[in-house]
């Protein structure tokens, strides 16, 4: 019911987003800013401006959930993305990585065998 898995859509807002702004702040961001449907199914993800917070907002069949990470210390890791739009989509790895504290620019994947591609 509440859980995020690697089956889903991550959508990363890539202006920096008024913490302050609740279910129906943020859902206005995806569809005016991001051009997204809040309810088509995607995971969207918002940082503070000092990247300590991240807001994520999902869609779950009869209503929203609102997940809040503030951090005591430190900073999430802002991920390389295309600013000429205002989201970018975000693969699962990188995803789980930067809620971790993990640097992805640290990470090195080594190569694997997929099957289902």
């Amino acid at each position: 019911m509440f859980g995020l898995n690697e089956n889903m859509h991550y959508y990363l807002c890539t202006s920096q987003v008024d913490m302050r702004n609740g279910i129906n702040g943020l859902s206005k961001i995806v569809r005016q800013e991001m051009g997204l449907a809040p309810l088509g199914g995607g995971i969207f993800v918002f940082f503070s401006r000092n990247r300590q917070s991240v807001k994520i907002l999902r869609w779950d069949r009869d209503g929203f959930v609102l997940y809040h990470k503030r951090l005591e210390q430190g900073t999430f890791e802002m991920p390389t993305v295309n600013m000429s739009t205002g989201r970018t989509e975000l693969p699962w790895r990188t995803f789980s990585l930067i809620m971790q504290g993990i640097s992805t620019k640290s990470v090195k994947y080594r190569k694997r065998m997929n099957i289902g591609d």
